[in-house]
C-alpha cells in the first residue's frame, strides 16, 4: 500500500497493518488457488494456501473482524483436509474460493466505527457463501474459533510467515547499541532496512541525476583544453619557423636569445598543460564513475520487480476468459524486471486493458481453434525485459490476429475514410485506427468491450510517460502490442536543440525522425509548404511561430528539421540548429506557472543551464490549431536564402484550388514570391500582416468578395498604395468599371489570359521580379 512508503509501521495502527497483511496473503491466496487449478506442484500450492488463510484468521481476530475469521477458517479448513486427501478441489470449488478471497479483502475495508453496519448489510452475502462453500466442501472439520479472547488462538499455532516470493519486504528494528559483530551478526546488520519517504527518496534520485549529468560536463571541458593544447602546439611551431624565416646574419645575440627564451616558455606550458590534461581526465573517469553508480544506486531503491505490478492479472485473464466460454491462460515471464515505480503503478490500467483485449478480440472460441488445429486453450503472453536503455513490455496472444478486412469496414462505417482510400492503405496504416478515440471492432456493447473507449487510453498514458506503443499482426497466428519505455521518470534521452538561441529538448521517444533538407525540395501546394519523406508530405511549420519566439530560424543552407506526429499526422518542426542528442536530468515546473503551454517540464544541461523539454502532444495541438484556423505562415519569410528574399512578392487570392495554382505557378515561372489566401477574409488576413509588392484577387469568394476586400486595402494607411489586380470571369463593362472604381490598378478577365498576358501585365505594375 502507498502509505506504507511513507510512514514507519510502528506508527500505523493494529487496522492499518491488518489491511497490508490482507493485501499480501490475499495475493497468495489468489495465486495458489490459480496455481492450483492447474494442478502444479499441488503439495507445495496447499501448503501455501493453508499458511495464508491460518494468518489471516489470526490477524483478523487481534483487529476483532469475526465474519473475517469464519470465512478464513473455513477456507483454512478446506486446505488442511485436501492436503490429508480427504477432499478433491474441483473447478466449482476454486471458483468459490476466490469469491471467498473477494470477501476476505472486503472485510479490511471498513474502519472500526462502521464494522458493525458493515456486516449487518453484508450478512446474507456472508452466511450464503459459507452455506454455498460448506455445500461444495463438505462440513468443516472443526468448529469457528470464538473471538471472545484471541490470544490462545495465535499462541496455539504461531501464524507463520508468507511465502517469500510474494511477501513485502518490511522492516526490522534493531538494538540502538549492537553487540560486537560476529560474522554473522554482521551478515544480519547488512541486511538492516532504512524506511526513508517517497518525496525524500525523489530529491535524492533528482540530485543523483543532476550529479550525472553535471558529469558530462568535464568532457567537454577536456576537450576545450585539447584544442588549447593544439594551439600551443601551433604557437611552438610558428616560432621555430619564425626563426628559421630570418638569416642568421639578421639576427643578433639578443634577439636569438629571446626567441631562445620564447620557445622555452612555450614548451614549459606546453608540458604544464600536458600534465593538468591528465590529471583531469583521471579525475573525469573516476566522477562520472562514482556519478554514474551513485544514480544506479539510488534508482535501484526506486525500482519495484516487475511482479509487484502484475498481481491479479492471472485472475483477471481466467475471470474474463470464463465470462466468456473460453480456457486462457497466462504466461508471465520477466518477472524480477526492475521497473520504476511511478512507472509500474501508471501501467496496471493499461496493461490490463490490453490483457482483457487479448482475451475478448484475440483468443478465438475452442472449436475455431481446434478447427485451425491449435489447441483449446489459448495462451496470453506478458513479459517485460530491457532493452537499449528502455523498458519492452510484450503483449502477445496465440489468437486470431487483426481481421484487417472488419478495420477496413470500421473505419468506413464511422466515416474516417472512403473505402478506396481504405483499400490503398498498408497494414500499419489500418492497425493505427485502432488507437482513435471512440474507435471499436465491434457494434455491439458488453461489459467487456465496445464502448471505442481502451487502445486509445493506452496509448495516451504510454505516451506520458515518455513512451510508444505498437502494435503487430499475423492473421491466424496472433496479436502483439509492444510497449517501449524510459527506465525511469527522472532521466529522459533527448534532442536537444536550439530555437531562438534558447536550447529546447525533444524525448526522443516521441521523435518520428530529424533531418537536414536542402531548401530546393520545399514544395508550395495551396499555400502551405511540404517536403516528401518515405512518399509522404510532411507539413513544414516554424518553431519560432508555434512557441511565440521572437527572430526567425537561419536564412542559409539547409534546413534542420524534427519531424513530429504519426503516420496520421505529421509535422516538419523547423528549428535553428541541432545541439545533439543528450540525457538530462528532468526537473517539474514551479506548480505556481500552472501549464505552461507547449512545455512540460524543464532540464538541466551539464553546465548547469536550464533547457525547457518540449510536451509534444502540446505542440501538436497548438500546430493543428493555426493549420484549422489559417495561422500557419509560410516558411518563405524564414527559409529563403538572402537572394530569394530579394524577390518582389505577389498575394493572389482566390477560392478555386485551380486558377489559384494556375496563378502561383505562372508567377513563380516568373521569378516571383508567391503566396495565396483561399478567400477574401483569408487575403484580408494575410496582406495585413505580411509584406507584398502586389495583389491579385478575385470578385467573387466567400467570406469577402474581392470588391469589399479591395475597398479595405485602399481604407488601410499602410496598404492603400499597395498595386492590386483583379482578375475575374465577369468581363461585362460594368463589372470592369466598378471593380476600377473601387481601386483597382488593372482589371483581367480569367477567359482571355494567358501566361504572357498575366506577366506582362505584372511586370507593367511592378516590375521584374528581380529588380
Amino acid at each position: 500500500m502507498s502509505h506504507t512508503d511513507q510512514e514507519n509501521l510502528g506508527e500505523l495502527s493494529l487496522l492499518e497493518l491488518f489491511r497490508m497483511e490482507m493485501e499480501t496473503q490475499s495475493a497468495v491466496l489468489t495465486e495458489g488457488l490459480l496455481g492450483l487449478e492447474r494442478d502444479t506442484d499441488a503439495t507445495k500450492r496447499l501448503e501455501e494456501l493453508m499458511r495464508a488463510a491460518h494468518s489471516l484468521k489470526g490477524a483478523a481476530a487481534i483487529v476483532g473482524r469475526p465474519a473475517a475469521v469464519r470465512i478464513a477458517h473455513a477456507m483454512e479448513d478446506c486446505f488442511v483436509a485436501a492436503q490429508k486427501k480427504q477432499r478433491t478441489i474441483s473447478g466449482e470449488l476454486i471458483d468459490t474460493l476466490l469469491g471467498g478471497v473477494d470477501l476476505l479483502n472486503r472485510t479490511a475495508e471498513p474502519s472500526e466505527e462502521n464494522l458493525a453496519s458493515w456486516e449487518a448489510s453484508h450478512h446474507e452475502e456472508i452466511e450464503g457463501f459459507l452455506a454455498s462453500f460448506s455445500n461444495l466442501a463438505g462440513a468443516v472439520a472443526r468448529p469457528s474459533p470464538a473471538l471472545v479472547d484471541p490470544l490462545p488462538v495465535l499462541l496455539e499455532e504461531a501464524p507463520p510467515e508468507p511465502p517469500p516470493a510474494a511477501s513485502k519486504k518490511l522492516p526490522r528494528e534493531t538494538p540502538a547499541e549492537p553487540p560486537p559483530a560476529s560474522d554473522s551478526s554482521q551478515t544480519a546488520a547488512s541486511d538492516r532496512v532504512l524506511r526513508v519517504t517517497a518525496n525524500n527518496l525523489n530529491s535524492l534520485l533528482g540530485l543523483a541525476g543532476e550529479a550525472l549529468v553535471a558529469s558530462r560536463w568535464l568532457d567537454s571541458f577536456s576537450r576545450d583544453l585539447l584544442h588549447l593544447k593544439r594551439f600551443q602546439n601551433q604557437l611552438g611551431q610558428t616560432l621555430d619557423g619564425l626563426r628559421d624565416f630570418f638569416p642568421e646574419t639578421a639576427l643578433n645575440a639578443q634577439t636569438s636569445g629571446r626567441l631562445l627564451e620564447l620557445k622555452d616558455r612555450v614548451s614549459n606550458c606546453q608540458r604544464s598543460l600536458a600534465d593538468r590534461l591528465a590529471d583531469l581526465e583521471l579525475f573525469e573517469r573516476r566522477f562520472v564513475n562514482f556519478s554514474t553508480r551513485l544514480y544506479h544506486e539510488v534508482l535501484d531503491c526506486r525500482m519495484r520487480p516487475f511482479t509487484d505490478g502484475t498481481q491479479g492479472f492471472r485472475r483477471m485473464v481466467r475471470d474474463v476468459a470464463n465470462s466468456l466460454g473460453k480456457t486462457v491462460k497466462l504466461e508471465i515471464k520477466g518477472e524480477s524486471t526492475p521497473v520504476d515505480r511511478d512507472i509500474l503503478e501508471r501501467l496496471k490500467a493499461p496493461l490490463g486493458h490490453l490483457l482483457r483485449n487479448s482475451v475478448d478480440h484475440g483468443i478465438e472460441a475452442a472449436s475455431d481453434r481446434k478447427s485451425n488445429g491449435k489447441p483449446d486453450e489459448g495462451t496470453v503472453r506478458l513479459e517485460a525485459c530491457h532493452s537499449a536503455g528502455m523498458l519492452l513490455i510484450t503483449i502477445a496472444d496465440d489468437g486470431r490476429g487483426v481481421d484487417l478486412q472488419a478495420v477496413q469496414k470500421a473505419v468506413v462505417r464511422r466515416g474516417l475514410t472512403t473505402l478506396e482510400t481504405a483499400q490503398k492503405m498498408t497494414e500499419p496504416e489500418l492497425l493505427e485506427f485502432l488507437f482513435l478515440p471512440g474507435f471499436s471492432m465491434k457494434e455491439t456493447i458488453s461489459e467487456i468491450s465496445g464502448r471505442g473507449v481502451g487502445l486509445d487510453v493506452v496509448q495516451t498514458t504510454i505516451k506520458e510517460l515518455g513512451g510508444r506503443v505498437r502494435i503487430f499482426s499475423s492473421a491466424g497466428q496472433g496479436t502483439r502490442f509492444q510497449l517501449e519505455l524510459p527506465l525511469t521518470l527522472s532521466l529522459i534521452r533527448a534532442l536537444l536543440v536550439e530555437i531562438a538561441g534558447e536550447p529546447y529538448a525533444f524525448p526522443l521517444a516521441r521523435v518520428d525522425t530529424a533531418l537536414k533538407l536542402p531548401r530546393d525540395q520545399i514544395k508550395s501546394v495551396q499555400g502551405r509548404q511540404h517536403f516528401a519523406l518515405l512518399d509522404v508530405q510532411v507539413g513544414l511549420v516554424a518553431a519560432h511561430q508555434v512557441l511565440a519566439l521572437e527572430g526567425s530560424p537561419p536564412a542559409e543552407g539547409d534546413v534542420s528539421i524534427v519531424v513530429l506526429g504519426d503516420k496520421t499526422a505529421r509535422y516538419g518542426l523547423v528549428i535553428d540548429r541541432f545541439l545533439g542528442e543528450r540525457e538530462l536530468a528532468v526537473r517539474t515546473l514551479d506548480p505556481r506557472l500552472g501549464k505552461v503551454k507547449n512545455i512540460s517540464s524543464a532540464a538541466l544541461m551539464p553546465d548547469g543551464s536550464p533547457a525547457l523539454i518540449v510536451d509534444v502532444d502540446d505542440l501538436t495541438r497548438s500546430i493543428e490549431n493555426l493549420a484549422s484556423s489559417q495561422g500557419l505562415s509560410r516558411l518563405d519569410s524564414e527559409t529563403d536564402s538572402a537572394a530569394a528574399k530579394k524577390r518582389k512578392r505577389v498575394l493572389v487570392v482566390d477560392d478555386s484550388l485551380t486558377v489559384r495554382e494556375l496563378e502561383r505557378k505562372l508567377l513563380d515561372t516568373g521569378g516571383y514570391a508567391v503566396d495565396v489566401a483561399v478567400d477574401g477574409m483569408d487575403g484580408w488576413n494575410a496582406v495585413r500582416t505580411g509584406h507584398y509588392d502586389l495583389m491579385v484577387t478575385d470578385v467573387d469568394m466567400p467570406r469577402l468578395d474581392g470588391i469589399e476586400l479591395l475597398k479595405l486595402v485602399r481604407q488601410d494607411n499602410r496598404l492603400k498604395a499597395l498595386p492590386v489586380m483583379i482578375v475575374s470571369y465577369k468581363d461585362r463593362p460594368e463589372d470592369r468599371s466598378r471593380g476600377m472604381d473601387a481601386g483597382a490598378d488593372y482589371y483581367l478577365t480569367k477567359a482571355s489570359f494567358h501566361d504572357e498576358t498575366l506577366l506582362h501585365v505584372v511586370t507593367d505594375l511592378i516590375g521584374r521580379a528581380d529588380a
